[in-house]
């Protein structure tokens, strides 16, 4: 059996990404041979014929379904469609990306509005977690991002996020749509 043919082996079963160094110690075989298989088996993925592809994801790497193939593994696997996260979800998660650590305070200041039941749908999706506690009175909890989120949204780290102000628009720009808005008559 080929180191190849192990890699591939292992990134089928693997139930999250699986680091280059992992690799490396589990097929006994130098990093550069694995950086090397992982680029070949990425190249014979390519194919419009095949129906996974090899994505770096949350410092690891992952065999995944082809996104254009969705629909049909979505209702192979699914009895109804995958479950969206509500827009306050959303906004929550973001805030924590952007912000983390971060408190529930924080949060809620920032939005303007009580976080706790997106907070807690986000914990049970297991795409935020308990980083540590403020060191002021009551010890409030930091919220922080996990690496399944980094997977769920195929980045390798967070600092692959867009930057803030290419998702804002600039404080002059919201004025005048604000004036625009609010034409008093």
């Amino acid at each position: 059996m080929t180191s190849a043919a192990a890699l591939e082996a292992i990134l089928f079963v693997a139930d999250a990404p699986v680091s280059s160094k992992r690799l490396s110690r589990v097929l006994g075989i130098p990093l550069s041979e694995v950086e090397s298989e992982l680029g070949a088996l990425s190249h014979r993925l390519e194919s419009p014929h095949r129906g996974l592809c090899l994505e770096k994801v949350a410092g690891g790497w992952r065999l995944y379904t082809r996104g254009e193939l969705s629909g049909y593994v979505e209702s192979f696997v699914t009895r109804g469609p995958i479950r969206k996260l509500s827009a306050a979800a959303q906004e929550v998660l973001a805030v924590i990306a952007y912000r983390q650590p971060v408190s529930r305070n924080q949060i809620n200041d920032i939005r303007g509005v009580d976080s706790s039941s997106p907070l807690r749908t986000l914990e049970k999706t297991g795409l935020i977690e308990v980083v540590g506690r403020l060191q002021v009175p009551g010890y409030p909890v930091l919220y922080g991002t996990t690496d399944l989120l980094l997977e769920k949204l195929g980045l390798d780290s967070l600092h692959n996020l867009p930057p803030l102000s290419d998702l804002v628009p600039a404080p002059e720009v919201v004025d005048e749509i604000a004036a625009a808005t609010f034409v008093s008559g």
